[in-house]
């Protein structure tokens, strides 16, 4: 039997981004969780809403590569708190329409300031030349579609 190079999750690269992802949004968490009361889904539907106005769940769950049942949760939540309405469609009834309220326009804007802040502590960790690279490699990553693996 053929010796094999033991597996090192710490070098695996789903694992890597897995713990970046987690270590690096953590206190950013802690902000929108404590000022409004979110979950991680929720903030993702109110910035795609911030950023792009009025959009279907169909198309945030298309554009931040959410699960629909997570969007559908986070839909709902957001509604329940006057953070967005939901209007449904003249054309399709089976469509509805959401827009951030005037609440969650300021919550938008107020986390959109965080956001940027703690983006910029982030990166300044980083040399210009690593925060360049690694962006366009997280973007390129991001945009890329799933490889059939198996």
């Amino acid at each position: 039997m053929p010796e094999t190079t033991p597996f090192d999750l710490r070098q695996f690269l789903p694992y890597l981004l897995n713990q970046a992802a987690e270590v690096s949004s953590l206190e950013f968490q802690q902000v929108y969780k404590a000022r409004y009361g979110m979950l991680r889904a929720e903030w993702r539907v109110l910035f795609h809403l911030g950023i792009h106005g009025r959009m279907t769940a169909s198309a945030i769950g298309r554009m931040a590569k959410m699960h629909k049942t997570k969007i559908s949760r986070a839909v709902f939540r957001l509604a329940q708190r006057r953070f967005l309405i939901r209007t449904r469609d003249d054309g399709d009834r089976r469509v509805e329409h959401l827009e951030l309220t005037a609440q969650g326009r300021a919550a938008y804007a107020d986390l959109c300031r965080v956001a940027q802040d703690y983006d910029a502590a982030l990166i300044a960790q980083l040399s210009d030349r690593e925060a360049a690279v690694l962006r366009g490699a997280l973007e390129k990553l991001a945009a890329a579609e799933p490889a059939a693996f198996t």
